[in-house]
């Protein structure tokens, strides 16, 4: 029986009960429910426009009107890019009378409806939205913002005295989110950190009177001096706002912490969006050191996305006279289900550049419903295969070549998790054309910094069901058994713009390792127990809980789980087991390294939710103990 492509898609809010005997507070205890974000408008990835990479500060009303015209002039309106985002430099102080925000209304005249400190954003929105368009603002989770951290010489910065120019949330969530929402009928909010990292004591300009003190609460070089539960708690208070101000859940919320504060496990349940690496810049290798960081396939779900930050197309390495590595930069970007924030002045775009924003097949690859982000099925340091699963049983497969030569590529029928045998066709998403087809593997050239991209149809190695890396879309590392956050070694790291060579480099400082993973170990190695490889699988550490959107349309999980082989505690005695909507369906004995994978089988009819609980002998163990949850899959029959 062939699973259908409707088992591929779907967003699903799951309700259930818990089960079994857990204290209340025991993070591994079955919820029977999704507990990823569902709130907002992000059922897929956003597109729009935002002004920062075209203008930073120096935006105005003219240049935003602009460039939202040429959206739908442009068509890409049409084809999916709605949301028209202002960037930093929109405020002039906050009104210390009753700490309402004040617009700069010489940059945004339509905000004058009143005296020189009577301002509304509600005349921009409203023609945004005669436009057919959304409308997005900025803030700081902070009393300050990034410019006024970094960019002391930056035009359009904050007005008056020590107080008015405190325009962050800090202190006052609740009123600009009424404001920003409720009497300015925004859409969008995108929220930095800077003013939680910035500010401290010793800061010159804190010393020099110009700012008060905050306290940082990141430290974006080192995880275990960053006040984790303390910045999660300020960006809850936002949803939590954003739900209060917007009964109907039209909002998307951006949290951009850069990848600090482990906001990688916890964003998901918090933002629709989550920023997982520093800004990108206009070249080639800062997109790599953005792109690797979100490599990050389970974390991102409907509702809440991976963000390695906006597009740069347009600029630098990524302009007209590189369309090789904008295509790359675009194509990684939609394989990634990232959102397709426009970073360019449209106003006298080149058309090769339009060509590449408006290429319908990508963005289809980049809002495909299953919302599936791409697993990587080969990776080195040259040469990277992505593959992502579509809603109508196809996948699109990304040939990344990352380096400055030419290579030669075997692409076989087993990346993409589909017979050996049986033919398979690829569709070249840039050109349309359509190759010949292959069975087995198939050979492909590549130039110098190229991304080829295809549809790829052919039948499935699994016929009666998906493996749980196919979807990650539907699996949610709930809780995934990191205790201390550690810095991702894997991210490409370059000279940045911002300290060239003048200090000792750029640390790995994306807290992302030891997160679950698709088809590798949280480390990024082959799946194996007892010397078993496993082509396919969940890679996560011991005293984890995943939660997997079954939607009632399968009839059995089944799974190979055992202590992986990397592991490094090779004492520890870990159970698996298998809930269903909080039930407990079935458990495997104790097992340790060296010690054979267990088969597990369960019957999951009318579940709308499965959640797979590692259990080791203690949640606080000296060393990480690796499981596997071999060829882990949901099945029809």
């Amino acid at each position: 029986m062939r699973v259908s492509a409707g088992l591929v898609g779907g967003v699903a809010i799951l309700l259930g009960c818990s089960g079994g005997a857990y204290a209340a507070d025991d993070p591994l205890a079955p919820t029977g429910r999704w507990t990823a974000v569902t709130t907002g408008q992000a059922a897929k990835p956003p597109m729009g426009w935002n002004s920062w990479n075209a203008f930073h500060t120096d935006v105005t009303e003219a240049k935003v009107l602009d460039s939202a015209k040429a959206i739908v002039d442009s068509g890409l309106a049409a084809k999916g890019y709605r949301y028209i985002n202002i960037d930093d430099g929109w405020w002039l102080k906050r009104r210390t009378s009753d700490g309402r925000m004040v617009v700069r209304t010489s940059i945004f005249p339509s905000a004058a409806v009143g005296g020189a400190e009577q301002t509304s954003f509600k005349p921009f929105t409203d023609r945004i939205h005669a436009m057919g368009l959304k409308a997005g603002i900025y803030s700081d989770i902070g009393a300050n913002n990034c410019s006024q951290a970094f960019a002391p010489n930056a035009p359009n910065l904050p007005e008056g005295t020590v107080a008015e120019r405190e325009v962050g949330l800090y202190g006052h969530t609740d009123q600009d989110i009424k404001l920003y929402f409720g009497d300015w009928a925004f859409d969008y909010i995108k929220v930095d950190a800077c003013g939680i990292r910035a500010f401290g004591p010793d800061n010159e300009r804190v010393k020099a009177g110009q700012y008060r003190a905050l306290a940082p609460l990141i430290d974006i070089k080192e995880i275990r001096r960053t006040d984790i539960p303390a910045v999660r708690a300020l960006y809850q208070q936002v949803a939590d706002a954003l739900r209060r101000t917007n009964p109907d859940g039209d909002y998307i919320f951006s949290i951009c912490a850069w990848g600090s504060a482990d906001v990688r496990a916890w964003a998901k349940d918090v933002g629709n969006l989550s920023r997982t690496s520093d800004d990108i810049t206009p070249s080639w290798t800062r997109m790599l050191a953005n792109f690797d960081s979100a490599n990050r396939a389970l974390y991102a779900h409907p509702g809440s996305w991976n963000d390695p930050d906006m597009l740069f197309v347009g600029h630098g390495d990524f302009d007209e006279h590189h369309l090789t590595e904008a295509k790359s930069h675009f194509a990684l970007w939609a394989m990634l289900s990232a959102p397709l924030l426009i970073g360019y002045d449209l106003r006298n775009a080149p058309q090769p550049l339009m060509d590449i924003l408006g290429n319908s097949d990508l963005i289809a690859v980049d809002q495909d419903p299953a919302g599936n982000q791409a697993v990587l099925a080969y990776d080195t340091d040259d040469v990277q295969i992505l593959v992502k699963t579509l809603s109508n049983g196809h996948k699109a497969v990304a040939i990344f070549n990352r380096g400055l030569a030419p290579t030669d590529v075997t692409l076989t029928a087993g990346h993409l998790k589909f017979a050996a045998t049986a033919p398979v066709t690829l569709k070249d998403l840039w050109t349309g054309a359509t190759l010949p087809a292959f069975s087995g593997e198939t050979k492909l050239h590549l130039d110098p910094r190229q991304t080829l991209v295809f549809d790829a149809a052919g039948a499935r190695a699994l016929p009666n069901g998906l493996y749980l890396a196919e979807m990650p879309g539907r699996v949610n590392p709930a809780v995934d058994g990191v205790v201390i956050p550690q810095p991702d070694p894997t991210i490409h790291r370059m000279i940045t713009p911002w300290g060239g060579t003048t200090d000792d480099g750029e640390p790995p400082a994306y807290t992302g390792w030891g997160g679950a993973q698709a088809d590798a170990t949280p480390y990024r190695q082959t799946l194996r127990v007892d010397g078993k490889t496993y082509g396919t699988g969940l890679g996560v550490l011991a005293n984890s809980r995943l939660e997997v959107r079954a939607d009632r349309q399968f009839r059995r999980f089944t799974a190979e789980v055992g202590v992986d082989d990397s592991t490094f505690d090779a004492d520890d005695a870990v159970t698996f087991s298998v809930y269903g909507d909080g039930k407990l369906l079935t458990t495997s004995k104790p097992t340790r390294f060296g010690q054979t994978a267990q088969t597990l089988s369960a019957n999951i009819s009318g579940v709308k939710t499965v959640e797979l609980v590692a259990r080791g002998a203690s949640a606080k163990n000296k060393a990480p103990t690796v499981v596997t949850w071999g060829n882990a899959a949901l099945l029809t029959d």
